[in-house]
């Protein structure tokens, strides 16, 4: 809800526009439903579903684009949030045919190496997913052709963090290229950059099957100099997930009740 009340408050998003997804455990995804504003989330709203895409529990049917997310959390165990949405600028290069790979900022590299334009894929069908097959392994941010942008995270609020980066980031660009042309950096200081951004450990690969939460809230614990608890997959989200895969198939109202349990849960550890 919070990351959906910050894209409509950036007008990163409009009307009904964008989706936000959460993987949960092993074959479970919360995600936003279709026909929303995500200005206006509440709990009830979020729906589970599986990694087809198919609605496990909730009562309203889940976005169009859910095949997008779950191709990327097939192929990237190490993302476990997503968020698609339309930030004005970024989404201009998007339109103008043009990406957001050249190496301007420190900040930029470190956090996402580049921004690259995957080509145009019409929403809401297999071509979306097959328009950035080429970069899911090596990128965490995508413009789309004609459509806006895409970031993943280790949790939902890095991927909303990292589409901030690359709005900020393309109004700096167009700002530098309206001066009279932007000034990349050296070959030698992008290598350099990017040994820092391996040394700091941006890119997570392990294969956690929790929500995110456990590391998000380590971060933020160790950003304002604080003791990080339930750290390492030992949240109550982590053991509620994995414990779900081992039990016997549930109910809808009892799908419909932990899926509720652990909105509420993130909602209240992520403010």
């Amino acid at each position: 809800m919070e990351v959906g009340r910050r894209l409509w408050v950036r007008e990163y998003v409009a009307a009904n526009d964008g989706n936000i997804s959460c993987r949960i455990g092993a074959d479970q995804v919360l995600a936003t439903p279709t026909g929303v504003s995500k200005g206006f989330l509440t709990p009830e709203m979020i729906v589970l579903c599986d990694m087809q895409g198919r609605r496990l529990s909730g009562a309203l049917e889940v976005s169009s684009e859910i095949l997008l997310h779950v191709e990327v959390y097939k192929r990237r165990p190490d993302v476990c949030g997503i968020v698609h949405a339309h930030p004005p600028t970024a989404t201009g290069f998007a339109c103008a045919g043009m990406s957001l790979e050249t190496p301007l900022l420190p900040e930029v590299v470190i956090a996402l190496k580049s921004v690259p334009l995957a080509p145009y894929g019409t929403p809401s069908t297999e071509e979306l997913p097959a328009s950035i097959e080429p970069y899911i392994e090596t990128h965490s941010g995508f413009l789309l052709a004609n459509h806006g942008a895409l970031t993943l995270g280790r949790d939902v609020m890095q991927a909303y963090h990292r589409m901030e980066t690359i709005e900020h980031f393309a109004k700096i660009y167009l700002v530098a290229r309206m001066l009279g042309g932007a000034q990349p950096l050296q070959p030698a200081q992008v290598e350099r950059l990017l040994e820092l951004r391996e040394r700091f450990g941006v890119e997570d690969k392990s294969a956690c099957l929790g929500c995110g939460v456990c590391d998000a809230l380590a971060s933020h614990a160790a950003f304002n100099g604080q003791q990080a608890t339930g750290a390492g997959g030992t949240c109550v989200l982590h053991r509620a997930a994995r414990a779900a895969e081992q039990e016997s198939p549930r109910s809808d109202d009892e799908l419909k009740g932990l899926v509720e349990r652990v909105v509420r849960e993130v909602v209240r550890r992520t403010g």
